[in-house]
Protein backbone atom coordinates (compact mmCIF):
# COMPACT_ATOMS: atom_id res chain seq x y z
CA UNK A 1 0.00 0.00 0.00
CA UNK A 2 1.49 3.30 -0.60
CA UNK A 3 2.30 6.03 1.91
CA UNK A 4 -0.27 7.82 0.45
CA UNK A 5 -3.25 5.78 0.62
CA UNK A 6 -1.96 4.79 4.31
CA UNK A 7 -2.10 8.36 5.23
CA UNK A 8 -6.00 8.72 3.66
CA UNK A 9 -6.69 6.06 6.03
CA UNK A 10 -4.71 6.57 8.85
CA UNK A 11 -6.64 10.46 9.08
CA UNK A 12 -9.82 8.74 8.85
CA UNK A 13 -9.14 6.24 11.68
CA UNK A 14 -7.78 9.61 13.52
CA UNK A 15 -10.69 11.47 13.15
CA UNK A 16 -13.00 8.46 14.19
CA UNK A 17 -11.16 7.96 17.36
CA UNK A 18 -11.05 11.74 18.47
CA UNK A 19 -14.87 11.60 17.83
CA UNK A 20 -15.29 8.62 20.15
CA UNK A 21 -12.37 9.60 22.76
CA UNK A 22 -13.48 13.26 23.35
CA UNK A 23 -17.00 12.51 24.43
CA UNK A 24 -15.91 10.14 26.81
CA UNK A 25 -13.13 12.19 28.03
CA UNK A 26 -15.70 14.90 29.12
CA UNK A 27 -18.36 12.58 30.09
CA UNK A 28 -15.45 11.22 32.39
CA UNK A 29 -13.94 14.51 33.42
CA UNK A 30 -17.83 16.24 33.80
CA UNK A 31 -18.70 12.83 36.32
CA UNK A 32 -15.69 12.03 38.52
CA UNK A 33 -13.26 14.62 38.03
CA UNK A 34 -14.53 17.83 38.84
CA UNK A 35 -15.24 16.36 42.31
CA UNK A 36 -11.63 16.37 43.25
CA UNK A 37 -9.75 19.04 43.88
CA UNK A 38 -7.47 21.78 42.11
CA UNK A 39 -4.45 20.24 41.60
CA UNK A 40 -5.71 16.50 41.28
CA UNK A 41 -8.13 17.79 38.81
CA UNK A 42 -4.69 19.57 36.86
CA UNK A 43 -2.83 16.33 36.98
CA UNK A 44 -6.20 14.01 35.37
CA UNK A 45 -6.98 16.60 32.99
CA UNK A 46 -2.99 16.27 31.47
CA UNK A 47 -3.34 12.90 31.35
CA UNK A 48 -6.76 13.18 29.41
CA UNK A 49 -5.32 15.14 27.23
CA UNK A 50 -2.46 13.32 25.99
CA UNK A 51 -3.71 9.92 26.76
CA UNK A 52 -5.38 9.43 23.03
CA UNK A 53 -1.89 9.44 21.69
CA UNK A 54 -0.70 6.24 23.09
CA UNK A 55 -3.11 4.52 21.16
CA UNK A 56 -3.06 5.74 18.00
CA UNK A 57 1.11 5.93 17.79
CA UNK A 58 1.15 2.51 16.03
CA UNK A 59 -1.32 3.82 13.45
CA UNK A 60 1.03 6.75 13.20
CA UNK A 61 4.42 4.89 12.59
CA UNK A 62 2.13 2.96 10.06
CA UNK A 63 1.45 5.78 8.67
CA UNK A 64 5.01 6.93 8.20
CA UNK A 65 6.43 4.01 6.75
CA UNK A 66 8.33 4.31 3.58
CA UNK A 67 6.65 3.14 0.48
CA UNK A 68 7.48 -0.31 -0.65
CA UNK A 69 9.87 -0.64 -3.02
CA UNK A 70 8.21 -2.14 -6.90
Amino acid sequence: MRRRTRSLIGTITMLAFVIVYAPLAMALADSRISQTPAPVQAVLYAILGIAWIIPLMPLIRWMQRPDPET
